[in-house]
């Protein structure tokens, strides 16, 4: 599936690689503007498909100044100025606007990390009337700096140690930000965002998921065609479930889902989904036991990449087997297969196949975007692919997809498999984090506290630690809690539960389970930890 255009203005973001990028393009759509990131790379031809209203720069790792750096293509200001479309640089956007244009950037002699205050000058276009707030505290993460600005720029904003911080050609609609204005450190960040593209660059705000969805309905038709029948993986999670109910608002009953019981399953995952599949959500679904299969592939296999590659393969054998079976019943093979891929899973799957992404980092391959085969036989209709999780959410409820459902703490594809750490297969390990996970979960649920939280669940540690149980040694299994809040799972914190809370959960896991005597609590934010331990 493309990219949703369903919009007034377009706002571009052109991703150089900044850990921020995904924020960028959130915040944009948090003011009902409809916002598309494409990476660095972008030829001018597919820029100007989309007819962006503006194009923000990101921020990157790089420096200008390294062989290879990413540039912005051949004719670009040129194009800009044509079509009246302004620019907005950030971080290294500014960086690479000075340079492109003539100007100087240096290695700074003093770089600028973290909370900085900046003062902006009166009457800037960027900042409008500074006299309300001419000094504030923004988020800086540079090492190189602008020297001497090109010919039509100058500076409307420097920090307490004199460095250039923002910069504009209001002439030519050019304008840049040291700083990072997407990051909730920038205490005024999203008003200088808000006031850029409504007031500068006349952006219209007329995006609404609504919109994305009729879109996406229609898109879906068009793909599909009128007489192709589309397999549907159900995994019971928000994703895969607003994906089904959307495409097969679009289809009907050339839909067949299929829920696959691969052994790597949450506490009765599967008697609990079916159920809610048939009563509430009237989706017609086939439930397949793949348990031998997907643990075998994985007796003794402890790489969580290479884990995630084996369930990736083993899921797409799944569903080839299925569409063989409905080819018998229907007379045709159906040759799509929807996903619940989202926008966080490309990016942390970044570089995807025919991506042509180059300048962010691979975190993990989900199983549904980098761990899939290349010898694949479907096509996929991926729905949901450019949006984030908060957003699918809204979107399951235009759907009419029950709030209990959409409330759902989100479980990864590969299941249990990336919260064992090493072989999945190994003692009573899938039974253990089962029971582990349903204890917490439950305490969560009881203490009104699941809402709160963007995801809670329990990790299986392979190390032995020495306890006393019984008023005897044990050497057994330690398991570690984490629970984390979020907007969108690009970035998340811990969850601060109260101290009894923690004591009575732990008192609770131990006392149940016999092979655990140990439990930890996980206080690592993301970054610089993933949600899954892997």
């Amino acid at each position: 599936m493309e990219q949703s255009t369903a919009r007034g203005s377009v706002v571009l973001v052109l991703d150089f690689g900044s850990q921020y990028t995904h924020l960028i393009t959130r915040r944009i759509r948090q003011l009902s503007i409809c916002s598309i990131c494409l990476p660095a790379g972008t030829s001018l031809a597919e820029i100007s498909k989309l007819n962006p209203h503006v194009v923000i720069l990101s921020g990157g790792p790089h420096s200008v100044h390294e062989e290879g750096s990413p540039t912005l293509p051949d004719g670009f200001f040129e194009y800009a100025q044509e079509h009246k479309v302004s620019v907005l640089g950030i971080c290294y956007g500014l960086h690479l606007i000075v340079k492109l244009l003539g100007g100087e950037v240096k290695q700074a002699e003093r770089q600028e990390y973290g909370r900085m205050e900046i003062t902006a000058v009166k009457n800037s276009e960027l900042f409008g009337d500074a006299q309300s707030f001419p000094n504030q505290v923004v988020w800086m993460s540079h090492g190189d700096e602008a020297v001497q600005l090109p010919r039509g720029f100058s500076v409307v904003a420097t920090s307490l140690q004199g460095n250039i911080a923002a910069i504009e050609n209001s002439a030519a609609g050019i304008y840049a930000l040291q700083y990072h204005p997407e990051v909730t450190h920038s205490l005024r960040g999203m008003e200088t965002l808000r006031h850029f593209l409504l007031e500068v660059a006349g952006v219209t705000a007329e995006w609404k998921l609504q919109d994305v969805l009729t879109e996406q309905i229609e898109l879906v038709k068009a793909a599909v065609g009128p007489d192709e029948h589309v397999v549907c993986a159900l995994s019971g999670g928000v994703d895969s479930t607003v994906a089904a109910t959307l495409v097969h608002r679009a289809i009907g009953d050339r839909l067949h889902c299929v829920f696959v019981d691969n052994g790597l399953c949450r506490y009765k995952e599967g008697e609990r989904v079916m159920g809610t599949f048939k009563s509430d959500l009237h989706l017609p679904v086939t439930c397949v036991d793949a348990t031998d299969m997907f643990l075998s592939r994985l007796k003794g296999v402890v790489d969580p990449e290479k884990k995630r590659k084996i369930i990736g393969a083993a899921f797409i054998a799944v569903f080839e087997e299925f569409s063989v079976q409905l080819e018998k019943e229907l007379g045709k093979k159906p040759t799509f297969l929807v996903q619940g891929t989202l926008y966080p899973d490309v990016i942390e799957s970044c570089p995807p196949p025919g991506s042509g992404k180059s300048h962010s980092h691979t975190i993990k391959s989900h199983h549904n975007v980098g761990g899939l085969p290349a010898d694949m036989q479907f096509k996929l209709v991926e729905p949901l692919k450019w949006l984030f999780k908060d957003e699918v959410r809204k979107l399951g409820a235009l759907l009419e997809v029950p709030d209990s459902f959409l409330k759902r703490h989100p479980f990864p594809g590969p299941g249990l498999a990336v919260r064992i750490l090493g072989d999945v297969t190994q003692g009573n390990a899938l039974e253990t984090i089962r029971l582990a996970d349903e204890i917490f979960v439950n305490s969560i649920r009881e203490a009104g506290l699941y809402d709160e939280i963007w995801q809670a669940f329990a990790v299986y540690l392979p190390v032995k630690t020495v306890g006393v149980q019984g008023d005897k040694r044990t050497h057994s299994n330690a398991v570690a809690l984490r629970a984390i809040t979020s907007e969108d799972g690009m970035t998340a914190d811990w969850y601060h539960f109260d101290s009894k809370f923690l004591a009575d959960v732990s008192s609770k896991i131990c006392n149940s389970i016999r092979d655990i005597n140990r439990v930890v609590y996980d206080i690592t934010s993301k970054p610089p930890s993933t949600v899954e331990w892997e």
